[in-house]
């Protein structure tokens, strides 16, 4: 039972974890912070490094992925991924010299936020009983999540990505995308994708499908400072952290090859229903409602 606990089932959640990362762009740390601190019982800041540790193989896995079906833009996932690596060390910094249940709090504010901002998009989306993978152009969600974060629908139209070869300007604002990214990531032991994504859509321009694979080019730098920290300070649950990444690792591969197969609303609508009970769970155990 003892080696199931501590390998088998951790690795079973972190193929399910790698599946979501690799399909929305998303490091996986919105779902590993609670999971590392209600079934795991680890201290909120252990679960935050933690979850920053397993974070850098599931991105990466994920990343090599999307370059490889060309679903990316690797230059703004750089210069996302530089930007937060300057600042994650600062939101590592600002965690330890929290209290636990502020860390924890802010948590379930991000991990809520993320969820009611995918089942918002969700809900615009419109019912597509064809697979993506099957038309002959981009799907119209692209272009319609752009028009619902405030971007430019017009610098990506349907049937159309944008441009690989970004301005200088463009990077620039990757970059600066980055730099909050980092910040949260660090705090609060995310990947920092529910940022990156929304922001790389209205303001640089790229389609739904390519922030998701530049996202987590971001993710799997910015987080590398941050973990160094962490580990340094003694707070991550080596362990467990690898555990989860040998199941996230395959995952995140079969989720980059999903995500033109799978209905993206029906996807949205069931992990941003999780994120709410799971950030509601946490916040109400960090006050005691739950013993």
């Amino acid at each position: 039972m003892d080696i199931f606990a501590t390998f088998v089932l951790p690795a079973l959640v972190g193929i399910g974890i790698g599946i979501l990362s690799g399909m929305l762009g998303i490091g996986g740390g919105t779902v590993l912070v609670p999971i590392f601190r209600l079934a795991f019982g680890m201290s909120p800041i252990m679960s935050t490094a933690t979850s920053l540790f397993t974070i850098i193989p599931t991105s990466i896995s994920g990343a090599v992925s999307h370059v490889r079906h060309k679903t990316c833009v690797p230059s703004l996932g750089v210069a996302a991924g530089l930007g937060g690596a300057c600042t994650s060390p600062i939101g590592v910094w600002l965690a330890t010299i929290s209290p636990a249940w502020l860390v924890m709090l802010a948590a379930a504010l991000i991990i809520g936020y993320s969820a009611v901002n995918m089942l918002r998009k969700a809900w615009k989306m419109k019912p597509s009983a064809v697979p993506p993978a099957s038309r002959p152009t981009e799907p119209a969600d692209a272009a319609e999540t752009l028009a619902d974060v405030g971007g430019p629908a017009a610098a990506s139209p349907a049937g159309a990505d944008a441009p690989t070869k970004l301005t200088r300007k463009q990077l620039l604002i990757g970059a600066a995308i980055g730099l909050g990214a980092g910040l949260a990531s660090g705090y609060v032991g995310v990947g920092g994708g529910f940022i990156m994504v929304p922001l790389m859509l209205s303001l640089v321009g790229i389609s739904m499908k390519q922030a998701s694979g530049t996202s987590l080019i971001a993710v799997m730098l910015l987080a590398i400072p941050g973990t160094i920290e962490q580990g340094l300070l003694g707070n991550i649950d080596y362990l467990a952290g690898i555990a989860v990444a040998i199941g996230s690792i395959p995952g995140a591969v079969i989720g980059a090859r999903l995500v033109r197969l799978v209905p993206e609303r029906t996807l949205r609508f069931i992990f941003g229903g999780f994120l709410i009970v799971a950030a509601a769970v946490l916040a109400l155990n960090e006050m005691g409602v739950l013993g």
